[in-house]
């Protein structure tokens, strides 16, 4: 049965409905594609994928508007999959199940996908609207956005005609966006030695949750509690006033997310187990004074457990915990030029144990200055290598630099002030949107990113706000539908 059938503009949500049902994780694209290329099918209309997998679909001219400019539109397939760490779900084949709440949409237990679903079925609902009098569209159906932006990488010249993109991946109405930050990740390897764990001691499980966490560029700046960095400090001044070992520690799943939870497995004896649980008693006042409100739900627990086989060797674990102590996190610079913006910023993402006893510590740096996107990779890289950690830098891509001048936001200005009797603010994202790559590949494009209200997105409390999926939809009918005729 249909959740969203009720909301306006229908077209948009029925296809927005009919991709939570569709899994969709990146790098496993391959069921929302074949979704894209039988709609196309079943439309009679023209359809091509490349070898990373993108797909672009088209929709031809309106009679007698032959001579219009070709417009691309342009999302990305995948999304970022987190859920609650009590609720079941299944990324490879559970639906997400949107619920509406108050005027907004959102799921049950995990993220809804609006990022950048939305964007997908406006697409879909603009390749069959009879209302449309344009020149020809292309619909640009990315993949692999969340976790590297490899299909907008992989893009070659002649793969669509457009030379004007309206990005459909924005999370704020009434704000055009016309430039982004470049990003890269830093990823720190630390190699450790495994010791058998002692046989008179307590294990305690210590548990991080209920933190807002949020995406790692939109949202850096807001002040939300990084579960590793708390983790951290706790285990680190258990560490000086108790004798305690670390088992494990696992914090964060992606690398363009704050991370919302962490869990730590430590021994100690039995003798210290009242001052350990009284000094975490400690840090639940400490925190819930740092943050307030704006972390309301944060809950640190203990829980005695069995005591697993190995420990870390002591050495390894001072490394560990000092080199996490020691990664900055958070806004490293605001931008000289736009209020409000942040220029340059860095992630603590994840720290996992994984196999061939190798801890694996992910971050993610992003600036609008490349000199400056270096400066924090390398800050990052040096709190790795003090601790011995083999370090890698992948996932690079570009910024894109505003245009002022630019043709389509002139248009697209214009159409917002003519449909809401106001003028839209006009704003650089210090998020990564795939246009910084889409610039650098095809030199001289136009572009322009809009989108609907989504609050809280890479994270189960993502939410978007009905009222603005209509203004959305509106605003993108009127910019198309006023694109000028090409040049003689």
């Amino acid at each position: 049965m249909s959740i969203l059938s009720g909301l306006d503009p229908h077209p948009v949500w029925h296809y927005f409905e009919e991709i939570c049902r569709i899994p969709r994780l990146s790098r496993n694209e391959a069921e929302i594609r074949a979704y894209l290329l039988n709609f196309a099918r079943i439309h009679h209309l023209d359809a091509r994928e490349d070898k990373a997998g993108n797909v672009l679909i088209t929709k031809p001219s309106a009679k007698g508007f032959e001579n219009r400019k070709t417009v691309v539109l342009q999302s990305h397939m995948d999304m970022v999959g987190e859920k609650n760490a009590d609720f079941p779900h299944d990324w490879l084949k559970d639906p997400i199940v949107p619920r509406i709440e108050g005027g907004w949409v959102t799921a049950n237990g995990t993220t809804l996908g609006a990022d950048d679903g939305i964007g997908i079925a406006a697409q879909m609902a603009i390749l069959l609207s009879e209302e449309l009098k344009s020149g020809k569209i292309e619909c640009l159906f990315t993949v692999d956005e969340e976790s590297g932006m490899t299909g907008a990488a992989s893009l070659k010249p002649g793969f669509f005609d457009g030379n004007i993109l309206i990005n459909l991946d924005s999370e704020d109405e009434g704000i055009l966006f016309i430039g982004c930050a470049g990003g890269t990740d830093t990823v720190g390897k630390l190699r450790y030695i495994r010791v058998p764990s002692p046989s008179d001691v307590i294990t305690l499980e210590i548990s991080i949750t209920g933190l807002m966490g949020g995406h790692s560029g939109d949202e850096i700046h807001k002040g939300f509690g990084n579960s590793i960095k708390l983790m951290t400090r706790i285990l680190l001044d258990l560490s000086k006033h108790s004798k305690i070992t670390l088992h494990q520690m696992n914090g964060g799943n992606l690398r363009n997310a704050i991370p919302r939870e962490a869990f730590a497995l430590i021994s100690t004896k039995s003798s210290e187990i009242k001052k350990i649980k009284k000094r975490i008693e400690y840090f639940r006042s400490i925190f819930s004074e740092e943050f307030g409100d704006l972390e309301r739900d944060l809950k640190i627990t203990v829980e005695e457990t069995v005591t697993p086989r190995y420990t870390m060797d002591s050495d390894d674990q001072n490394r560990l915990l000092h080199a996490l102590n020691c990664c900055p996190h958070g806004v490293l610079a605001w931008s000289k030029e736009m209020d409000n913006l942040v220029e340059t910023s860095t992630n603590l993402a994840s720290v996992h144990f994984g196999p061939g006893n190798v801890l694996n510590i992910v971050t993610t740096q992003r600036s609008s200055l490349e000199s400056s996107k270096h400066d924090a990779a390398q800050m990052t890289e040096s709190c790795f290598r003090l601790a011995a950690a083999k370090v890698t830098h992948s996932g690079g891509y570009p910024g894109w630099k505003p245009n002022l001048r630019s043709e389509i936001l002139t248009i697209t200005r214009k159409s917002y002030n003519d449909l809401f009797g106001k003028e839209p603010l006009v704003r650089a994202i210090h998020a990564g949107l795939e246009c910084g790559l889409i610039y650098e590949k095809f030199s001289g494009i136009d572009m322009i990113s809009i989108g609907p209200t989504i609050k809280g997105a890479h994270t189960p409390l993502e939410k978007i706000e009905i009222k603005t999926v209509r203004m959305f939809w509106d605003l993108l009918l009127h910019i198309l539908n006023n694109i000028p005729e090409k040049d003689q």
